[in-house]
């Protein structure tokens, strides 16, 4: 079985391992490598790194609308994406013999999308999983051969939920490749649509705190955004970033965004409806992030100090 493998990011590694492992990779396509870094240097995709290391063949266009005679000089039986970051025209899809499958970080049809392990903790969903998906034009809307599921638990953020994942959609392509060898008219599931909603990209603007909302949706928002935009607030002039939080079950009549306790290892914050949001890592500019009792040693809070969103 000769496999070509599309992807770009950490969460592509587990599974281009697992299938070199298990069988042969004729080819990886990866983005181009680009500046990143406060020295913007030139960076190579993680999967690219990883290739090069299992001494597999790497292609970086640009754009696929000129790569339809390079996949198929591969001479693939299927094509594996993860995360790969172009849309692949039809032509391409119709190359391998098997078909095109793809791993996508959701229980499709929910969560089509850029950022469904994100969206999913954002919305409080209390579990997640892979979808083994084969791939058509529409934007996560192929049939489904195969789906693993995992509970989300209430201290997952996404990057906890990225490593579970990625290790899930390794086992999950492994699988399904081996059942499509032995059946090539695999059964698959059709997706209905009705009950698709789509994860939107995360932006920084989000990240920002709004301390008028309920604790447990701040909560969650902060656990989705970490490890990346982080959300943030400010005290005063001075950017604070939230990096671990806990919704308790206590009630307030503070305002929202006012300090009500400092604990040992805490500090607890007003939020919308009377609810209260316990703080427990927070990070300040210049700085790294720490525990309350380091974070404090270093900048003094007080009760009754207020945050706020740093455009109020």
């Amino acid at each position: 079985m000769k496999i070509l493998f599309a992807g770009t990011p950490e969460f592509a590694v587990a599974p281009l391992e697992k299938l070199h492992n298990d069988y042969e990779i004729v080819g990886v396509f990866t983005q181009p490598d680009r500046k990143a870094g406060r020295g913007k240097k030139l960076t190579p995709p993680p999967v690219k790194v990883v290739a090069e290391k299992l001494d597999i063949p790497v292609f970086q266009p640009t754009s696929l609308k000129d790569q339809q005679n390079t996949i198929r000089d591969l001479g693939a039986d299927i094509m594996v994406v993860v995360a790969y970051g172009m849309l692949l025209p039809q032509p391409i899809l119709d190359i391998p013999r098997l078909g095109c499958l793809n791993i996508h970080a959701s229980i499709l049809p929910r969560w089509r999308g850029a950022a469904p392990i994100q969206r999913a903790i954002e919305a409080g969903d209390t579990e997640t999983g892979v979808s083994i998906m084969k791939m058509e034009l529409g934007l996560d809307t192929g049939p489904v051969y195969r789906v693993l599921k995992t509970p989300i638990l209430k201290t997952d953020t996404s990057a906890s939920m990225h490593d579970k994942l990625a290790q899930l959609g390794a086992q999950g392509i492994s699988e399904t490749i081996e059942q499509l060898i032995k059946h090539p008219d695999l059964e698959y599931s059709i997706q209905d649509d009705t009950q698709a909603n789509y994860a939107k990209k995360i932006t920084k603007q989000q990240a920002i705190i709004d301390w008028h909302s309920n604790a447990l949706e701040i909560d969650q928002r902060i656990r989705a955004f970490t490890p990346w935009p982080i959300c943030q607030t400010n005290h005063n002039e001075t950017r604070i970033r939230v990096w671990k939080a806990q919704a308790i079950n206590d009630k307030t009549s503070a305002k929202a965004g006012e300090i009500v306790s400092i604990n040992e290892n805490s500090i607890d914050i007003a939020c919308g409806e009377g609810s209260i949001l316990r703080l427990l890592t927070l990070q300040r500019d210049g700085s790294k992030q720490l525990p309350i009792p380091e974070f404090c040693n270093g900048y003094p809070l007080k009760l009754g100090d207020t945050f706020n969103s740093p455009d109020s």
